[in-house]
């Protein structure tokens, strides 16, 4: 699975389990992934899966039925996917979340069964009552065998989740950025030719962007959507400049204000590398284990 791929999923499952029945009771429900079925009758023809997980199975009927909440749940929302990329996205959060509940059990964290009673306790206590839960299973089409089995995966993953989230320190080395940012070529040369003939980077900063001045701010490695323009930044101490820097948004010239060994995360930091966190947990489970899905 591709990395924008994962990081669509890490969405899924950042939020599994999170504020759960508030949002059924807005009709914006977080799905859970993963239903239960009974296996085919001896004179039934055998239906492959939709995909085998480390030995595991993601069935057909599993997966049918989640495609087809999720397309219910994107209509309610005025979204427009095909069913091609539809069938992406339900399969590889169905993988990942499989994965996830994997790495539980492997981590000895157990949900039993007296803990998912528990939280279908506490979820019908908010929707009006045991009558109301059912009602909503049976409009986003689970059984009550079907809606346990999804929940306790679910609570599997989130526990696989927070152990994961749990290892990321809350300090990291950072770098304190100001930068001039220019849209063409020859102007960001004659930025550069300006700063090598003595010209003040705070005066040109403020110049060509008179509003933030190039402030970034601090910042730590895995933070930015450019690998380019962190690279170059940390590359740099306190007082010095960058070259042009070339990505998708223009032409960069930095500037390192501070650095810090072990400065304290902005909560907007510390999220995103929580999120890479289970990114990378995801890609390197992937590569361990054997996931084969049906064409």
């Amino acid at each position: 699975m591709h990395a924008t791929t994962l990081k669509r999923s890490l969405f899924f499952i950042i939020i599994i389990l999170i504020p759960f029945i508030s949002a059924c009771s807005e009709n914006r429900v977080f799905l859970p992934t993963l239903t239960s079925t009974p296996p085919p009758t001896p004179t039934e023809t055998p239906v492959p899966p939709a995909a085998m997980v480390n030995g595991e199975e993601i069935t057909k009927t599993e997966f049918d039925a989640e495609l087809a909440r999720y397309q219910q749940a994107q209509a309610g929302l005025g979204n427009t996917v095909s069913p091609e990329k539809a069938s992406q996205i339900v399969l590889s959060d169905m993988v990942n979340s499989l994965l996830m509940a994997q790495g539980a059990a492997s981590a000895g964290l157990v949900v039993d069964d007296a803990t998912v009673q528990a939280r279908i306790d506490a979820l019908a206590t908010q929707v009006g009552g045991s009558a109301g839960l059912t009602a909503w299973e049976t409009a986003h089409g689970y059984g009550e065998t079907d809606f346990r089995f999804a929940l306790k995966r679910q609570m599997e993953a989130a526990l696989m989740r927070d152990k994961i989230i749990a290892s990321v320190p809350n300090t990291a080395e950072q770098v304190h950025v100001k930068q001039i940012l220019l849209y063409n070529s020859a102007d960001a040369q004659q930025a550069l030719g300006n700063l090598q003939a003595g010209a003040s980077f705070n005066d040109l900063a403020a110049q060509y962007d008179p509003l933030t001045k190039g402030e970034l701010g601090w910042f730590p490695r895995g933070y930015l959507p450019s690998s380019a323009i962190e690279e170059a930044a940390f590359a740099l101490q306190p007082g010095q400049y960058s070259g042009i820097i070339q990505d998708e948004t223009g032409f960069h010239i930095l500037y390192i204000e501070e650095r810090d060994p072990a400065r304290l995360l902005s909560p907007d930091a510390l999220l995103t590398l929580q999120g890479n966190a289970v990114v990378n947990w995801l890609t390197q489970r992937q590569k361990e284990s054997t996931i084969v899905l049906t064409p």
